[in-house]
């Protein structure tokens, strides 16, 4: 996998990112910039819905045993991610109001009280109703570095319309609008202290150029006199950085109001948001860690802008999803990135989580996710007219030994759906079950049963 500590390929891990960070230290690896975005300590349970076609997920923000337990169980994760950070290296954690103040802690005893760059505000909306207090409307990202020598590349923001009214006031004769600043400085550069057009500079300080340099900018129209005579040095907006980014970023809003970025996924963060983060801190064919990669926004702005990149989820569904997105930006799987630790037998297919694997067989069937997820009816999962002529509906069992009764239950579910085929995902199935399917195959609704373990193997044709 590695060479000279590098990756072959970008990596994406399905599993609990403790072994998984453990497994890249073993291999050697090395990474320039860390961004986790973790379940924030809410109590939460989403039940979301994802994508143009309205799939449903579910994921999981719910913390049993207190601020200390979640305070634990990040920190024994944070400690692996500093042994896998460069010396040169920078760590960005997005977190919320209800742990932050715990979390920095954790991070200074961690980093050293002396490496928070700077609890970043991010204004995510710009109204929240919190009924009997103020609206709650930013996260909190917290920078640290691993030395004071670490990667840094400055952010700016463009100027807007005022500032340029009031900065540059000036506007030359092509018509730019230009601000100057003095041309000379406190230190000598070397042989800077000349008459220039008449003038030396101020007592006790020095010219900031050389005599030719003065010259050459002269001819480039770039010196301005004030009626003194006094140079000065033009800048001019249209050449200008902008204002140098500051710790509170109130100019990208959250994914809800961007259509066309939007996955469902509940806590899915900007593109605009780590293409900052992945910018300042991080140079082209640098490496690129999300420990709780999510729906990969990390892993899609790291392709975009040229870098390398691991993500780690426990979810199934979220890798699933990811390769998605990601096929979706031109990166090919085996060629550019692979996938390691999606469920591949039964027994780990029997471990997920109930929804993980309704999803997984659902995606497995190439089918689409039903559009709701409590009052399903029975009704998992569906083919439209795209895959089948006519309407087909999906029962998902993460059970062995499938009876009679499902099959029964599932004939009605598909009839109030106006379903006229139907498939059964289970482990197993009873004679009975097969009975049934018989029976009402004479009765006009076609009833298919697949056994999991076929599925896996390939073997189910659609």
């Amino acid at each position: 996998m590695t060479k000279n500590n590098q990756l072959n390929k970008n990596l994406l891990i399905c599993g609990d990112n403790l072994k998984a960070l453990d497994d890249l230290k073993k291999k050697g690896i090395k990474v320039d910039l860390i961004y986790l975005d973790p379940p924030f300590f809410s109590n939460r349970h989403y039940e979301v819905v994802w994508g143009d076609e309205a799939e449903v997920r579910s994921f999981k923000d719910r913390w049993a045993g207190g601020i200390n337990v979640y305070i634990e169980w990040i920190r024994e994760r944070v400690i692996k991610m500093y042994d896998l950070l460069k010396d040169t290296g920078s760590l960005y954690f997005h977190c919320d109001w209800h742990a932050s103040h715990y979390l920095k802690v954790m991070m200074d005893s961690i980093f050293g009280i002396n490496n928070i760059m700077n609890e970043i505000i991010w204004q995510r909306t710009k109204s929240h109703n919190d009924p009997k207090q103020y609206g709650r409307i930013h996260d909190s990202i917290l920078f640290y570095t691993k030395s004071k020598t670490y990667t840094w590349n400055q952010q700016y923001l463009p100027y807007d319309e005022e500032y340029i009214k009031k900065a540059f006031r000036y506007v030359a004769e092509n018509g730019r609008k230009y601000q100057t600043q003095p041309l000379h400085a406190s230190k000598p550069g070397g042989d800077t202290h000349y008459k220039w057009k008449g003038q030396y500079p101020p007592i006790g300080r020095y010219w900031a150029f050389s005599k030719e340099n003065m010259k050459k900018m002269d001819e480039e129209g770039r010196i301005a006199y004030s009626k003194k005579g006094t140079p000065r040095y033009k800048i001019y907006a249209d050449e200008s950085k902008g204002r140098i980014l500051q710790d509170m970023w109130i100019d990208i809003p959250g994914v809800h109001l961007m259509g066309k970025e939007r996955l469902g996924f509940p806590t899915q963060k900007p593109e605009a948001l780590l293409e900052r983060i992945v910018k300042a801190s991080s140079n082209k064919e640098n490496l690129i860690l999300d420990p709780f990669c999510g729906c990969g926004t990390a892993m899609a702005v790291a392709k975009k802008l040229g870098r390398r990149w691991i993500g780690i989820d426990i979810s199934p569904t979220a890798i699933f999803l990811i390769e998605q997105r990601l096929k979706k930006l031109g990166a090919r799987k085996s060629k550019e990135f692979d996938t390691i630790g999606m469920p591949t037998t039964l027994s780990e297919l029997k471990a997920l989580e109930p929804f993980e694997f309704q999803n997984w067989v659902i995606n497995e069937m190439k089918a689409k996710h039903s559009k709701k997820f409590v009052s399903d009816m029975g009704i998992d999962g569906y083919y439209d007219k795209t895959i089948f002529t006519d309407p087909t509906g999906i029962q998902v069992k993460q059970s062995e030994k499938v009876g009679r009764n499902v099959v029964d239950n599932f004939e009605t579910a598909l009839k109030r759906g106006e379903y006229e085929k139907g498939f059964i995902v289970a482990f197993s199935f009873t004679r009975g079950a097969h009975e049934e399917v018989a029976r009402v195959k004479g009765k006009g609704l076609d009833i298919k049963l697949v056994r999991v373990e076929d599925l896996l193997l390939g073997k189910v044709k659609i």
